[in-house]
């Protein structure tokens, strides 16, 4: 006969709990990305996830948390610097990722579409502001190493360079209109990348000597 079920250790209970977490929050992007904050579901997460919808309650204090957390991962994974990569990279880089992880860039979409400038959550707008800034600064930088004409505004061209990548994802029918390519095919996304590194090129400024 088996001998009696041993109980979890602290740390098998620590790593059990950050498991669950992850899955509550893979569960919640791909939720957050297809519905939007409005329309997602706090029950069709748990399903997602297969846990207890109390749980989300537990660790992530709600569906507003658990949107937070999101958020927050985002700037965490996504990078505001990279400063060993050209800035073309970096902007291919992303137009990549977005394709094999479109809920990140459905999620910020519908962040967009339900912003109303109101701030409810005053700490993760900061660190909001903050990774933009950061985000801007490393465009500044790179203009005065000479990837970036002088005469252009560091946080504009950054607009338009998240524009640039989020528009496979955000407006499919507009890049099969125009292209005559499906945005997920990997035609058009090498394409894309492409073309974007020669634009990214012509917007260099000249090297500084030395």
């Amino acid at each position: 006969m088996s001998g009696p079920r041993r109980s979890p250790s602290g740390d098998e209970r620590k790593r059990d709990a950050e498991r669950t977490r992850e899955r509550i929050l893979e569960a919640a992007l791909v939720e957050f990305g297809e519905h939007g904050f409005a329309g997602a579901r706090t029950s069709a997460i748990a399903a997602r996830a297969g846990v207890n919808q109390q749980l989300i309650s537990y660790y992530f204090d709600g569906k507003e948390g658990l949107f937070q957390a999101l958020q927050r991962r985002w700037q965490t994974t996504s990078g505001a610097a990279q400063p060993d990569v050209t800035m073309a990279d970096v902007v291919t880089g992303f137009v990549r990722l977005g394709a094999t992880q479109r809920s990140w860039a459905r999620l910020l979409a519908w962040e967009g579409l339900a912003d109303t400038g109101a701030t409810p959550d005053p700490e993760g707008e900061q660190e909001a502001q903050a990774y933009f800034t950061a985000m801007v600064d490393d465009v500044r930088r790179r203009q005065e190493a000479g990837e970036l004409a002088a005469g252009l505004d560091p946080a504009y061209v950054l607009l338009m360079l998240f524009a640039a990548t989020l528009a496979p994802t955000v407006l499919p029918q507009v890049v099969r209109r125009v292209t005559g390519l499906p945005a997920d095919s990997q035609e058009f996304l090498d394409t894309y990348a492409d073309q974007l590194g020669k634009i990214m090129a012509h917007l260099a400024g000249p090297t500084p000597a030395g």
